[in-house]
C-alpha cells in the first residue's frame, strides 16, 4: 500500500497535533509531499521541513536546521551524529498552540535559507573507518562490497555509525548480517 497524506494524517498517535503542524506549515506557503513515509514540506522543490511522531513527542524537523539562528535554543539535533537536521519538539496540541509563533518564525527563516541557496557543508565530517567485521565481510563477498559502495554517502555513513557503535565483536557481526539484505537491495537503514 502506498503511503499518502491522508493515511499519514489518520495515524493514531499525535493525530490532532499532526494536523495542526500541517496546517501551520501549509499556511506558511510550503508545498506538501510524502517522502521517507513522512509528511514533508518543500519550497521551490527544496526540502524545508518534515513532521515526526515519536513515542513521547511529535516534532517538526528542519532539513537545514543547523543553519538556523535558534536564539532561544529551541532546536535539537535528532541524534549525536546529526549534522544538518534540527527539530522543534511538542508534547501536546496546547504546546503547539503556545509555540505557534516560534514555528512560523522558524519556517520563514528556513524558507529564506532555501531561497538564498544556502547549503550545509558536509565535508567537515569525520571519516568513519569500517569495522574489521565489515571489511572481512567485504573480503568474503566482493558483491556485498560492491553493493555497499553503490549506496549514497549518507546511507553508507548511517550503516557505518550503526555498526561501529556496537562495542562487542559479536554485536557488530550480527548487525552487519541483519542489514546485508537491505544493503544488497540498495536501501538505507530507514528505507522500506
Amino acid at each position: 500500500m502506498r503511503t499518502t497524506v491522508t493515511s499519514l494524517l489518520k495515524q493514531k498517535d499525535w493525530h490532532q497535533e499532526r494536523k495542526k503542524m500541517r496546517e501551520i506549515l501549509l499556511d506558511c506557503g510550503l508545498a506538501e509531499a510524502v517522502k521517507w513515509n513522512k509528511l514533508t514540506y518543500t519550497h521551490d522543490g527544496g526540502n524545508v521541513a518534515i513532521i515526526y511522531g515519536m513515542a513521547d513527542s511529535c516534532a517538526i524537523g528542519f532539513f537545514k536546521g543547523c543553519l538556523l539562528e535558534d536564539k532561544g535554543e529551541n532546536l535539537v539535533a535528532p541524534g549525536k551524529h546529526s549534522k544538518a537536521m534540527r527539530r522543534l519538539h511538542f508534547e501536546s496540541l496546547d504546546d503547539i498552540a503556545t509555540q505557534e509563533q516560534l514555528i512560523r518564525d522558524t519556517v520563514r527563516e528556513a524558507i529564506a535559507l532555501e531561497e538564498a541557496g544556502e547549503e550545509v557543508d558536509f565535508d567537515d565530517r569525520e571519516e568513519i573507518e569500517p569495522p574489521k567485521e565489515l571489511v572481512d565481510a567485504f573480503d568474503d563477498d566482493p558483491d556485498f562490497k560492491e553493493a555497499f559502495d553503490a549506496l549514497t554517502t549518507g546511507r553508507q555513513r548511517g550503516y557505518l555509525l550503526h555498526f561501529t557503535e556496537a562495542k562487542k565483536f559479536e554485536t557488530r557481526k550480527r548487525r552487519i548480517e541483519k542489514w546485508r539484505g537491505a544493503i544488497e537491495q540498495g536501501k538505507g537503514m530507514h528505507d522500506r
